[in-house]
């Protein structure tokens, strides 16, 4: 352990996939890499039938698609999420942190999939994962694995509350608001409460039109509004 500490520290990656060009500082993450390109998934969900190469990935899926619990919670707004590593973006919006910059422009963004997306579309850098059926490209693997689910036909995020099917996790998500009251997306001018994101983004500029307001980006708007958190039409929960 303390020669991988010593490794991580010195950025040393001795550890290399023979078949891309990843490396890792030990053999373990090695190990657990070279699944991903033999198809070895020895971990399994009890409820639905995914399978997953690591019982970390295993453990965020149980988290995020099966359970309700939401003990990460914003110190800004309260808004709860189910995984640490949505609330890290999130709490961005609120500091406006930007830690992903680019280094051939003064681009800068919150998430590094933003970054990869830049790179890919405004330098040519990098690789696109293109669709072998309809050509469609995308900047991240894990995109194109939910898109291929689409041609295949295969559902496997099934809804607890009815028998609907669905190819993607942020799907079933989104369907569960469906059997929900929460209302968790907040007019910040007139405070009307809606269950989804661009119901609220269509509706705030209809109502800033209407009462003669001006059209502030959504982050400038979440920044003067830290005040007043329940009437930011951001991604706030209503508790």
């Amino acid at each position: 352990m303390k020669l991988a500490c010593c490794r991580i520290c010195r950025e040393e990656k001795p550890y290399k996939c023979p078949l891309c060009d990843k490396a890792f500082t030990q053999s373990r993450r090695l190990h657990s890499h070279m699944r991903l390109h033999i198809g070895e998934k020895p971990y399994k969900c009890s409820v639905c039938t995914k399978s997953f190469s690591r019982s970390t990935t295993l453990h965020n899926h149980e988290r995020y698609v099966h359970s309700n619990k939401r003990p990460y919670q914003c110190p800004f707004c309260g808004k709860q999420f189910k995984i640490i590593h949505e609330l890290k973006p999130h709490v961005r919006i609120h500091t406006d942190a930007k830690p992903y910059s680019c280094e051939h422009c003064t681009e800068c963004f919150r998430r590094f999939g933003q970054l990869k997306e830049h790179l890919l579309k405004s330098h040519n850098e990098g690789t696109w994962f293109t669709c072998d059926i309809c050509q469609k490209k995308f900047s991240q693997r894990g995109n194109l694995k939910s898109h291929l689910l689409r041609h295949e036909d295969v559902r496997p995020y099934i809804c607890s509350e009815c028998p609907k099917r669905f190819c993607t996790a942020a799907e079933l998500k989104c369907h569960h608001l469906a059997h929900s009251d929460m209302k968790q997306f907040c007019c910040s001018i007139c405070d009307k409460r809606f269950k989804h994101r661009y119901y609220v983004v269509s509706h705030f500029k209809r109502c800033s039109n209407r009462l003669g307001c001006s059209q502030s980006s959504p982050f400038e708007l979440l920044k003067r509004k830290l005040d007043r958190p329940k009437v930011c039409w951001q991604l706030m929960a209503i508790r």
